[in-house]
C-alpha cells in the first residue's frame, strides 16, 4: 500500500514539473514519467494488460511529444548543471533496478501455472444469472471482459481514449495558426506593430 502511495506522490510531482518547467523538452520528459509511474501501479493493482497498454500509449505519445518539441529550439544545459543530470540519471536507474528486482521476485516459479482463475472463468462464463457466478453472457470471452474484468476493460478504454485526445491536442493546426498570427501581430516597443 505504500509503494501506491509513493507512486501517486511521483506522479503528482512530475505532473507539477511539467507544468511549471520552462524547458519544452523538460516538460515532455516529466510528462512520459508521469505515465511510466502510471504503468507501474497498474501493475502493482494486478493489472498487467492495462499497464502494458498504457506502457506502450506512453511510448508513442513521448516519442511523438518529443519528435514536434526537437523542432523547436532546444536549450541546451550549461556545464555547471550536467552533474546534476548524471545524479538524476543514476538515481532513477537505481530506483529501476529495485522495482524490476521487486516485480522479477514476484514471478512464480518455472512451470507453474499463472493463470489459476482461468478454470473459473470458464466454469461459470456460461451459467445462468441467478446462479452463483453466473453472467448470463452466451460467450465466454464477453462475460470475461464485461462481467469479471470490467475495470480492467474500462481502464484499457480510458488509456486508449486519453491517448487519442493527446495527440489530436497535439496534431491540432486551429491553435498553431491563431499562435503564429498572435506573434505576427504583437506590437514593437516603439508602439507600431510587427
Amino acid at each position: 500500500m505504500v509503494a501506491i502511495y509513493v507512486l501517486l506522490g511521483l506522479m503528482i510531482v512530475g505532473a507539477i514539473v511539467a507544468i511549471e518547467v520552462k524547458n519544452l523538452l523538460s516538460a515532455v520528459v516529466a510528462l512520459g514519467t508521469v505515465g511510466l509511474m502510471m504503468s507501474i501501479l497498474f501493475l502493482l493493482m494486478k493489472a498487467p494488460d492495462v499497464a502494458i497498454t498504457l506502457l506502450v500509449v506512453e511510448i508513442l505519445a513521448v516519442i511523438i511529444l518529443i519528435r514536434a518539441t526537437i523542432k523547436r529550439d532546444v536549450e541546451v544545459p550549461e556545464e555547471k548543471d550536467r552533474p546534476i543530470g548524471g545524479l538524476i540519471a543514476l538515481a532513477f536507474l537505481l530506483v529501476l533496478t529495485l522495482v524490476s528486482a521487486g516485480a522479477f521476485g514476484e514471478l512464480p516459479p518455472f512451470g507453474e501455472p499463472q493463470m489459476r482463475v482461468a478454470s473459473y472463468y470458464l466454469d461459470q462464463g456460461y451459467s445462468l444469472e441467478g446462479e452463483p457466478g453466473g453472467t448470463g453472457a452466451a460467450n465466454v470471452v464477453a462475460s470475461v471482459i464485461l462481467d469479471y474484468r470490467a475495470y480492467d476493460t474500462l481502464g484499457e478504454a480510458t488509456v486508449l481514449f486519453t491517448a487519442v485526445v493527446g495527440v489530436l491536442a497535439v496534431m491540432r493546426k486551429v491553435g498553431r495558426k491563431k499562435d503564429r498570427l498572435a506573434t505576427a501581430k504583437e506590437p514593437t516597443e516603439e508602439g507600431g506593430s510587427a
